[in-house]
């Protein structure tokens, strides 16, 4: 556990401490009663209300479209299952930026909607909503979809056989045995709602602000650190608590069920009812996954003389069109975010590896203590992790804001839970017996992980760097404070050409998201190759 407490001591508590202790510092005195001045103030009122109601309607919306999409994954066998499968989970790995982006080519000035109709919803909070759908309709399919499949059909037939309707059966059987993953689903989708960042800030407008919204506004443009420490810390107890409720769901759920291999519950349609279903289930897909991820492609070449690659070309020079956006070509950024994301990636496995192997090989609450800690970096503000970046480590000998390894040091504590949510669940399935084997017959501990453990835990390796990668290659809230002017990555690009007017701007900006979002997409398709989870959760 020393190395993954002391890297998160050094690059998340101690950045995040910092930030908060001098916004309620004066003097050397803390002022906590500057807690109670932020909080009464109408607009953060107004900001607490906004953040809160947003996630709860995303989180049921999410739940209603979703929920069919997990049944059917579970439940039905048809020609490109797999292939689908990546399709719908390919949103929750991009960056939060190509959502927003995606979304605006959609419902955006310009967009297909505006073409066709005349209709706008950027800047609305039906643009914000759908978004989040879009991007965590993964979550509940993967989540909810994995137990379902894994739940013996037999319980609620016998139900059907004593007298119960298809309803009543549902309801009294198969409701009670999914409640903790769908409160597990739902939970994850209301962190990821209620801490939205790049998605509120391109959709929203100046209308809209979430409380991560609010504390970049507070932290980079009004340079108010006293409100916006105040902010973090309630978004940081909001997190906080969210996080404990889901690991109680978590256990309740790993506790109180007996399943079965899904490959016994899965079978064809049967009936126009389950046909119609599964039609629907493909038509939510086509309209909520495929519809705007394809305007965003065809936006990247739709130029003023018709369908070309312009906008691709501009990106290899510099100020294209009389823009001074960039100090480098903005494809630049394609390189950049690939080398800090590989070693983001490294960072993640190393420190996420150790962890997982000291979580399983350890108990008592301090471990399950240490295991609610790593989830802390997908909920706390990443701006304030950014900005703290800036403040701390700027003495030796960690002055590190000219070096290139910050970026990849605060993408892999984004990266770092993923490793270790896919990992810990592998080395927990490993025999002692075999390790112990292994010692009678005289190899050091070093060398029974290196041959009995790393070779069980392969594939799982390869899932947890393919999740560290992409999640990485897309990290935002950070990045935008700690990426330098010459040595851009991609999302601070693509946000960098939206926040400037111009048509070749857009352009640039929308080629930029499709090339990041065929990267992930294929990191993605990699990992349905090799995932050796066959529930299906993350």
């Amino acid at each position: 556990m020393a190395v993954p407490v002391a890297f998160f001591a050094l690059f998340f508590a101690y950045p995040v401490t910092a930030i908060v202790g001098r916004g309620l510092k004066a003097e050397g005195d803390w002022q906590f009663g500057r807690i109670g001045e932020v909080l009464s103030r109408p607009d953060i009122l107004d900001v607490l209300w906004f953040t809160t109601w947003q996630a709860l309607a995303s989180t049921a919306l999410t739940l209603l479209i979703a929920l069919p999409g997990a049944y059917v994954f579970a439940r039905f066998d048809f020609p490109g299952k797999q292939v689908l499968r990546a399709v719908v989970t390919v949103p929750f790995v991009l960056p939060t930026v190509v959502v927003g982006t995606a979304f605006l080519a959609l419902l955006g000035r310009g967009g297909l909607l505006d073409e066709l109709w005349g209709v706008r919803l950027d800047t609305t909070v039906w643009a914000i909503l759908l978004a989040h759908v879009f991007f965590n309709y993964a979550v509940v399919v993967r989540t909810v979809g994995g137990l379902w499949s894994q739940l013996d059909p037999r319980q609620e037939e016998a139900a059907r056989v004593l007298g119960a309707g298809r309803f009543a059966a549902f309801r009294r059987v198969t409701l009670p045995a999914l409640a903790p993953a769908v409160a597990a689903a739902a939970l994850m989708v209301f962190l990821f709602t209620f801490t939205s960042f790049g998605v509120v800030q391109i959709l929203g407008g100046p209308a809209y602000s979430t409380l991560e919204v609010e504390i970049y506004r507070q932290t980079a443009q009004l340079l108010d650190l006293p409100t916006a420490a105040v902010l973090t810390l309630v978004q940081f107890a909001a997190v906080g608590g969210i996080l404990a409720v889901h690991a109680a769901t978590v256990r309740r759920r790993e506790r109180a069920l007996k399943l079965v291999d899904p490959a016994q519950t899965s079978r064809r349609p049967r009936g126009a009812g389950q046909w119609a279903l599964l039609g629907g289930v493909l038509l939510t897909a086509l309209l909520l996954i495929l519809l705007p991820l394809g305007v965003l492609v065809e936006r990247s070449v739709d130029g003023p003389g018709g369908y070309a690659f312009g906008y691709y070309e501009a990106l290899q020079s510099v100020g294209a069109g009389g823009s001074s956006t960039f100090l480098v070509p903005p494809l630049e950024a394609v390189g950049n975010s690939l080398r800090y994301a590989l070693v983001a990636t490294l960072i993640a496995l190393v420190v996420g590896g150790l962890a997982a192997a000291a979580l399983t090989r350890r108990a008592g609450r301090l471990v399950r203590g240490f295991d609610a800690l790593l989830m802390l970096p997908l909920g706390v503000s990443a701006v304030t992790v950014g900005f703290g970046f800036l403040i701390t480590l700027d003495k030796p000998p960690l002055d590190l804001r000219t070096s290139w390894i910050l970026v990849p040091l605060a993408q892999a504590l984004v990266g770092v839970p993923f490793v270790v949510r896919t990992m810990l669940p592998v080395l927990r399935a490993v025999d002692d017996r075999l390790r112990e084997a292994a010692a009678v017959l005289g190899a050091s501990p070093l060398r029974a992980w290196r041959e009995v453990d790393l070779p069980l835990v392969r594939r799982a390796v390869l899932v947890a760097a393919g999740f560290a990668f992409a999640v990485s290659l897309g990290e935002f809230g950070a990045t935008v404070f700690i990426a330098r002017p010459d040595n851009p990555t991609l999302p601070v690009a693509v946000a960098r050409l939206l926040g400037r007017s111009g048509e070749l701007n857009y352009g640039q900006a929308m080629a930029l998201s499709t090339i990041l979002m065929l990267v992930c997409a294929v990191s993605l398709l990699l990992l349905e190759r090799i995932r050796t989870d066959r529930s299906g959760e993350f």
